[in-house]
């Protein structure tokens, strides 16, 4: 199938209807259609372990599941068990079911430098919790954020500082100031400018590069030193690192960590977990001033929960991470292999941990290009593959694996004809992609 012969006339439809009623054309703007070349923004139809078939009737191989949220592949028997028992059963209560203290106790099992737990429904609530929960402990108003990351919570104290701050006062951002990612330097200095003012550090703990060596040891020792509060930021580290997250991994214990995405496998549930003396001030068992720490009427419905426990049970009895790290490197050798092949090794680069691969597009002068990256989405999607990102999922096959990698290398062969020519512009068929964050439609 070429270019040329791929439409979703379907998809398109639906996408049109879409932006009639729900601002963006999505929920999530990370899977908005601006994200896709033009007209090529499958709309999906149902999806079963590495696949998703669109509206339109095309399978693909999928990576990025669900923003990495679906790390064992769509509708897991395991998972989809666990959770229709507790359909059966009621979701939602007055007081809290048995299912919170069985949740809470498997959490803890698998991440066992944290002391309590407390669940939410989304990665923003935690993260904005333990943001509120560090200042409150420390007295402090700034809360210092890794400025190499991209996204910490829709809230008001981190989302105004993006260049989508429209509608939120300079008042709620000011407070929050920047550290760089990897330099404890820097990091000093910042703590030093505003002694006594920050509450806390809050960062992934790894990214696209692996932690400088004695890093996070060194922000530990910042933190302590400076009397502030380190939190850790496991939305993506979280199980994909290790089945203890990226704490576990490097033998760093953060004050407070939050959890997302692979949590659920696509079921809404994150967690706030820390330090007993910290959450305790959020509860009932301290003398002192009472934190609003999570408190929200889904946060806790049963089917999430048990969706929660079935996915921490097979990443711990099946070596899920393990299979994650396998899966990765045997997809980023056939790429750069791919890549070299076509005589692209220097443009189409894939970055990360195994376990959570991304990909840059760099045009003829080396610089990241969003028009590079249209022409390699729009091939990828002919041959059937669904890939903002390189991030697997445990369900993938070798087989998914191989055509993932004879795709790139049909993608790569066009990439070096844009390349050649210095302009990708025939091969685009519309505006180029986009990114999320930005000031102007």
């Amino acid at each position: 199938m070429t270019t040329e012969e791929f439409h979703l006339p379907r998809s398109r439809q639906a996408n049109e209807r879409l932006h009639a009623l729900v601002p963006g054309g999505a929920h999530t703007y990370a899977k908005g259609d601006d994200q896709y070349p033009e007209n090529l923004a499958p709309v999906i139809s149902h999806g079963r372990g590495a696949h998703v078939w669109d509206i339109d009737g095309n399978r693909y191989v999928e990576y990025g599941s669900g923003l990495r949220s679906v790390s064992l592949g769509h509708a897991h028997p395991r998972v989809v068990e666990a959770v229709r028992r507790e359909l059966d059963r009621g979701s939602n209560f007055v007081r809290p079911s048995i299912v919170e203290l069985d949740a809470a106790e498997r959490f803890l099992a698998t991440v066992p430098t944290a002391e309590m737990v407390k669940f939410a429904k989304n990665g923003s609530d935690a993260t904005t919790a333990a943001v509120r929960l560090a200042r409150a402990v420390t007295g402090r108003p700034r809360a210092a954020v890794c400025g190499d990351h991209p996204f910490f919570s829709v809230d008001d104290w981190f989302i105004g500082t993006t260049p989508m701050s429209a509608g939120i006062p300079a008042a709620a951002t000011e407070r929050t100031v920047a550290f760089p990612y990897g330099d404890l330097a820097a990091t000093e200095d910042l703590l030093t400018r505003y002694r006594g003012e920050v509450a806390c550090l809050i960062l992934e703990p790894a990214g696209h590069t692996e932690p400088p060596p004695g890093y996070l040891a060194g922000l530990r020792e910042l933190a302590d030193r400076h009397g502030c509060v380190l939190i850790f930021d496991e939305m993506i580290t979280g199980f994909r690192w290790s089945e203890a997250g990226a704490q576990g991994l490097y033998g760093v214990v953060p004050d407070l960590s939050t959890f997302g995405k692979a949590l659920g496998n696509g079921f809404a549930v994150a967690a706030l977990a820390g330090r007993r003396d910290l959450m305790e001030r959020g509860g009932l068992r301290h003398p002192g001033d009472r934190v609003f720490l999570l408190s929200t009427t889904h946060g806790a419905e049963t089917h999430a929960l048990a969706a929660a426990m079935a996915v921490l049970t097979t990443y711990t009895e099946e070596g899920v991470t393990a299979r994650l790290h396998a899966l990765g490197e045997r997809l980023a050798a056939g790429v750069r292999s791919a890549a070299a092949g076509m005589g692209v090794a220097d443009h189409l680069v894939v970055r990360g941990r195994a376990s959570n691969l991304v990909f840059a597009t760099l045009d003829e002068n080396g610089k990241p290009s969003q028009r590079y990256r249209t022409l390699f989405l729009r091939r990828l999607l002919a041959g059937g593959v669904l890939a903002p990102s390189f991030v697997v999922s445990s369900a993938l096959s070798d087989e998914d694996i191989d055509r993932t990698v004879e795709t790139v290398a049909q993608a790569c062969a066009v990439y070096r004809k844009a390349l050649d020519a210095a302009d990708p512009t025939p091969w685009l068929a519309g505006r180029p992609v986009k990114p999320v964050f930005r000031r102007r439609a």
